[in-house]
């Protein structure tokens, strides 16, 4: 009779917790975490609580998913609501992205793929995390220069989770009137939580500074305050990032709210190389033995300022003669002078005698090197 009462009381207790874990769901408006959750529970009863497990699951089937879950492959979240709009210039305060799916991910550092993906399998586990009492990631904070690919990710993001991307840019929501500032942001993070997606928050460092800034008025704080509130408590069934160029200028206390910090690197060559070959697209294997010289000539660059040069220099292979080599050269040229610091002129230079048949007297051309430095450098490198 003992064994059968400790039993019991074991199995109240386990019941007692799923309850709980249950409730805990429901409260945070996690709908798509408790069907999940139920349909665990389904599973799981059958074996000892089988009209409990048919009930549940007569309930689950009454009650269809929502059309804008997680993870939906099918189609976008419907947004019948009107986006928000700022009063003074009736434009809109959110810009919206619904990628239904990118040709090829974008290229970016192994670090910043693996927060990345741990996003993206969060959300597809939640089930399983909330088994344990835990929620997906609910926001991230990405920092690097422009150009680093830090709104291609987030596009990238929301479009593997199957919901759209907002993107408001609080540089936008700035208003001559203060206090207007504080409605426009207002209603932008409103709207967001309302319907389910990602939102962005671009150049955060406009609105979050430092409080400690003497510079900054007591309205500017007030934003500040308002950010924290809104990172701690942001939706778990919602995600929210930021992007700054100038983390230097961040209030340290909203450092400590966001679940992750995402560093956004320049790439390294073997991105870059990537990269490269991402972004000549259908001509490149017409590029490709001079891949090893394009590298280095891009070297240090961001993402987007390589993607622009090569797609200039596709446009000049097509509307020119469609002589690669000679587009080559000019960009070599043009790069090598305006772009590239000695050591690197120097680096570049090495590589062009090593995988091309360019003579010294053009290498010494386009690089600007005097050929007896080209020739001195290449014993030592031969010799080593």
């Amino acid at each position: 009779m003992n064994q059968s009462i400790t039993g019991e009381t074991e199995e109240i207790t386990r019941f007692d917790k799923e309850f709980v874990q249950l409730a805990r769901m429901a409260l945070s408006e996690q709908t798509e975490d408790v069907r999940l959750y139920l349909a665990s529970l389904v599973r799981q009863y059958r074996r000892n609580r089988l009209p409990l497990s048919r009930e549940l699951e007569r309930l689950l089937k009454s009650s269809p998913a929502r059309s804008g879950s997680v993870l939906r492959r099918s189609g976008r979240p419907e947004v019948t609501e009107t986006l928000p709009l700022d009063s003074e210039s009736q434009m809109s305060l959110l810009k919206v992205y619904r990628d239904e799916a990118f040709p090829t991910p974008p290229v970016l550092s192994p670090n910043v793929r693996a927060h990345l993906d741990q996003l993206i399998e969060e959300r597809a586990q939640s089930a399983r995390l909330a088994a344990a009492g835990l929620s997906p990631t609910r926001s991230a904070i990405f920092v690097g220069q422009p150009g680093v690919g830090k709104t291609l990710s987030a596009r990238w993001l929301a479009s593997r989770l199957g919901q759209p991307l907002y993107v408001l840019d609080l540089t936008t929501v700035m208003s001559s009137l203060l206090g207007k500032t504080g409605s426009n942001l207002r209603a932008a993070l409103d709207f967001a939580k309302r319907n389910r997606s990602v939102l962005l928050l671009d150049e955060i460092d406009a609105v979050a500074k430092r409080r400690g800034d003497e510079s900054d008025v007591g309205e500017l704080k007030r934003l500040v305050t308002v950010m924290l509130q809104e990172v701690e408590n942001w939706p778990r069934d919602g995600l929210l990032l930021a992007a700054t160029n100038h983390p230097e200028l961040i209030d340290p206390a909203l450092w400590r709210r966001f679940d992750q910090i995402v560093q956004f690197g320049l790439p390294d060559d073997r991105a870059l190389r990537d990269a490269i070959e991402q972004f000549l697209g259908p001509t490149n294997s017409a590029f490709s033995r001079w891949l090893d010289v394009l590298v280095p000539l891009f070297r240090g660059e961001s993402f987007s300022d390589t993607e622009r040069a090569i797609q200039g220099l596709r446009r000049r292979v097509l509307l020119g003669d469609g002589n690669v080599d000679s587009a080559i050269a000019e960009l070599v040229a043009t790069r090598a002078l305006d772009h590239l610091d000695h050591d690197a002129r120097l680096n570049l230079a090495l590589v062009l005698s090593k995988h091309t048949r360019w003579s010294q007297h053009r290498i010494h051309a386009v690089t600007g090197l005097a050929r007896d430095t080209i020739r001195k450098h290449l014993k030592v490198k031969g010799a080593a």
